[in-house]
């Protein structure tokens, strides 16, 4: 198998080397380096060409690595059922980039770029309908980067009073802040079943 895609990867890199620039073979998989701004190109070549046939969007997702000058990486998943063969396509994306969307080639990619957009606010050019669709529309931020805070900005609650939802800012009290490393077994003020056996003389 290793060697079949070693082939393939070959096969892709030769024939649209403006394209793609480098590829490797790991745990048996094909993994290719695109670029943006060809990516609509390459996926229409990889569906079209009759030694690809990747004719199957399984996923699109990102990584996020700040400390890159491009933060990003948009990772396409694809899969030929005709050579049954796997491919991921990994885009480099700055901050400021725009993606071209997948969409014209591969309808089911509408969904895929919305939640890479949701959760990463990567922005895709040429999708019909670029919005939210995990988080709530007035969600602030983008909870998949690295830099957005595990508790959030704002939090939501049902006020009985104004009988409606109300978003409210996170506020920490400091006891969430305190920790209390002890095992529940030393100085618990309670007694779990099989404790007692602890203090028993041996």
């Amino acid at each position: 198998m290793s060697e079949a895609l070693q082939e393939l990867g070959a096969q892709i890199l030769a024939a649209r080397p403006q394209m793609v620039s480098a590829f490797e073979v790991a745990f048996g998989e094909l993994t290719m380096q695109a670029n943006l701004d060809t990516i609509p190109d390459l996926l229409d070549y990889l569906k079209t060409d009759r030694g690809c046939r990747f004719s199957t969007l399984v996923d699109i997702t990102a990584i996020d690595r700040p400390e890159q000058v491009k933060r990003f990486e948009v990772v396409y998943h694809l899969l030929s059922m005709y050579q049954n063969h796997r491919i991921r396509l990994k885009v480099a994306v700055g901050e400021q980039d725009i993606v071209p969307s997948a969409i014209p080639v591969h309808p089911s990619a509408n969904w895929f770029e919305r939640e890479v957009f949701d959760m990463f606010g990567i922005l895709f050019s040429g999708h019909p309908d670029l919005r939210r669709i995990l988080t709530d529309y007035g969600f602030r931020g983008h909870p998949l980067r690295k830099d957005f805070p595990t508790t959030g900005f704002v939090e939501v609650r049902y006020d009985e009073a104004q009988k409606r939802v109300v978003y409210e800012p996170v506020n920490l009290v400091q006891e969430y802040r305190q920790f209390d490393f002890m095992s529940p077994w030393e100085g618990a003020e309670y007694i779990l079943p099989g404790d007692q056996k602890a203090g028993a003389p041996k």
